[in-house]
């Protein structure tokens, strides 16, 4: 048939089929089904007919949900079963108040607290209002009980909100009525993490002047409040208090103390409670041993770390990921990459699978090493067992590439980190801000730091210290006192290494009096200067031949009890050496042998510079052999010392 042929027909039919269509009566439209009674709505939820009940759910307003509510008020089980077949959406404040108070009826609190923090998300109202609406619908439904304010508190805690909780547990006393013991520890627990310490010796106050008796969750929970605010002492005598009140300490309130202790450094007063512990018939636990553990191994004493393991070994505790992690996070700050890796060998064999952690601490210190292809081999390992990289392992990976000077590689991760929708975090942006500075791209990197500001994320030291480095290194100094003063805004103090870094950049540029007048102003802030502080300006004056203040501040140095380091006599004595005091050069280069330092290559490379008998000071001052050969080499010309 030819194609004119078929758009005829093609047409014919369509005509006819519109002809046909036209001869026919017109369709109603389906009618809507007819609304849900009240009365057949809670004949279907009674009888359990929740098919029914969520096909016609979406056309309940919150007035027919309400009444629902009350009229099955004795019947908390349904009305919880109920509340899962509609959607949330169709709840107003009042339906959400009533659904609350009925629900914390029933024996468990979990299904409460869930309705609570989805309530609270939902944003309907104010956490106040809420509470307020609570006491509303406790009186239209003549329940007496107050637990439900409990749970709102409860759902606030586990959603976070501090300060709404506090709030609400304010108002909660407004009305005379007392919180249970479990929400306070709730709370204490909350501003503990958050480590709003004083806010919890508030609650805690408020707790005794209300005759809420404490247990013994809430005498640990302050034990380690204590403890976070470095009143060991005083935290052991909250032991005796709690046993005083019939309280007897457990397992729990022993690692909080082992920990507090540990976490300070103090070791020794940690294994005298563990003794303590066993006198008293109390077995540690797996998390008592690791605590030490992790104490012995971040004060370097990985050895003895090793003999208390296996102690746990011995005792009968099964070692866990956190336990193994600790000795390897031990042997990677040691830098002994072949222990490290012995032990997640080990925690392999033992059937304990590593973890995200694991393979940071590892890809770490491979990182540092230099060995970038074994760290390599070992993220495609992590992610073939399925374990993800996370801000963590992306931070070390571009800490690493802004080490090596590559800017291209480290933004590259960032842009990873961003489609992966990982939150770069101040330690990503330090290191990016380092790797610009270095490439003396400061516009970039001043750049960077403000856009992420603008975006909401609060610079802290770390990142100012790093943007003051930056200006330093490159010479702007007037921008980077600027930066101190924006951070004097943003409320963010300064510390040592934040002063130490804009002397030595002051200093690097010939202003050394100004350099010394940040001293004073450290003084004024309460922060102490350290070496670094005093070998900067005795440097800074030694470079320039002001030899007679760069002793003056060596002097002060020791009047405040800081020894001479080698720094310290290096500076000495290029200043002196510069002077053409050769002989007051040596004189110091004995002083400082007599006090253990062991000068290095530039200590004579200085001195040999200077004295005119070359051959005759290497050969009576006799120093390591390794030396003497470095200075003869200078000395015949075999390149300049760098």
């Amino acid at each position: 048939m030819k194609l004119h042929q078929l758009r005829r027909q093609s047409n014919f039919s369509s005509l006819s089929s519109a002809v046909t269509n036209t001869c026919k009566p017109p369709q109603p439209p389906p009618s809507p089904p007819p609304p849900l009674t009240q009365n057949q709505l809670q004949t279907s939820i009674l009888n359990s007919q929740w098919h029914f009940v969520e096909h016609l759910a979406h056309t309940l307003t919150p007035a027919v949900i309400s009444t629902t509510f009350f009229n099955l008020r004795s019947k908390p089980t349904v009305v919880s079963k109920f509340l899962d077949q509609i959607n949330p959406t169709h709840l107003d404040a009042d339906s959400n108040s009533l659904a609350l108070v009925i629900v914390s009826l029933l024996p468990s609190p979990k299904s409460a607290v869930q309705l609570a923090k989805r309530i609270i998300n939902s944003r309907l109202v104010t956490s106040s209002d809420f509470f307020t609406k609570l006491g509303k619908s406790r009186e239209k439904l003549n329940v007496e009980i107050s637990i439900c304010y409990d749970y709102w508190i409860r759902g606030l805690c586990q959603l976070k909100k501090a300060e709404e909780a506090f709030k609400c547990f304010k108002m909660m006393k407004d009305l005379g009525v007392l919180p249970k013991v479990e929400t306070c520890n709730d709370m204490l627990s909350l501003f503990l993490r958050f480590n709003y310490t004083q806010m919890a010796w508030v609650l805690y106050a408020e707790m005794f002047k209300l005759k809420i008796s404490s247990n013994t969750h809430t005498f640990n929970i302050m034990i380690n409040v204590l403890c976070k605010e470095g009143k060991l002492k005083k935290a052991m005598e909250f032991v005796e208090c709690m046993e005083i009140a019939g309280f007897k300490p457990n397992v729990a309130t022993y690692n909080t103390l082992i920990n507090g202790y540990c976490s300070r450094g103090k070791i020794e007063n940690a294994r005298k409670i563990l003794c303590e512990m066993k006198v008293r018939g109390i077995y540690p636990d797996s998390y008592t041993y690791g605590t030490i553990i992790n104490g012995l191994c971040k004060e370097g004493r990985v050895d003895e770390s090793v003999r208390f393991f296996d102690k746990m070994v011995d005792s009968g505790l099964v070692p866990t990921a956190v336990n193994f992690n600790a000795l390897i996070d031990g042997y990677c700050n040691k830098g002994d990459l072949e222990k490290a890796f012995g032990y997640r060998d080990e925690m392999v064999k033992k059937g304990v699978a590593p973890t995200l952690p694991t393979y940071n601490m590892l890809i770490h210190c491979l990182l540092m090493e230099g060995k970038d292809d074994t760290a390599y081999q070992l993220i495609k390992e992590m992610e073939e067992k399925g374990i993800k990289k996370d801000d963590v392992t992306y931070n070390i990976l571009i800490n690493a590439y802004c080490q090596s000077g590559n800017v291209k590689k480290a933004f590259e991760l960032l842009d990873e980190m961003l489609v992966e929708e990982i939150q770069p975090t101040r330690v990503t942006y330090s290191s990016l801000i380092y790797v610009l500075s270095k490439s003396k791209r400061m516009k970039e990197a001043t750049d960077l730091f403000e856009k992420v500001t603008r975006k909401g994320l609060t610079p802290d030291l770390v990142m100012f210290n790093t943007l003051i480095n930056g200006h330093c290194v490159n010479g702007k100094m007037e921008k980077a006192l600027l930066v101190l003063s924006e951070m004097d805004r943003r409320k963010v103090n300064p510390d040592v290494v934040t002063y130490n870094t804009l002397m030595q950049g002051l200093c690097r540029v010939g202003k050394v009096e100004e350099a010394r007048k940040l001293v004073d102003e450290m003084k004024g802030r309460g922060i102490s200067p350290d070496h670094v502080s005093f070998n900067t300006l005795i440097s800074g004056y030694s470079k320039r031949g002001d030899m007679k203040d760069a002793f003056k501040v060596r002097d002060e140095m020791l009047d405040i009890g800081f020894n001479p380091t080698l720094l310290t006599y290096n500076a000495l004595i290029r200043g002196l050496c510069k002077n053409k005091e050769g002989a007051l050069a040596q004189e110091l280069l004995k002083e400082m042998v007599g006090r253990g330092i062991t000068p290095n290559d530039s200590t004579y490379f200085y001195l040999v510079d200077s004295i005119g008998d070359v051959e005759n000071f290497l050969e009576n001052s006799r120093p390591q052999q390794v030396k003497i050969q470095f200075c003869k080499n200078q000395v015949k010309g075999l390149g300049p010392y760098s």
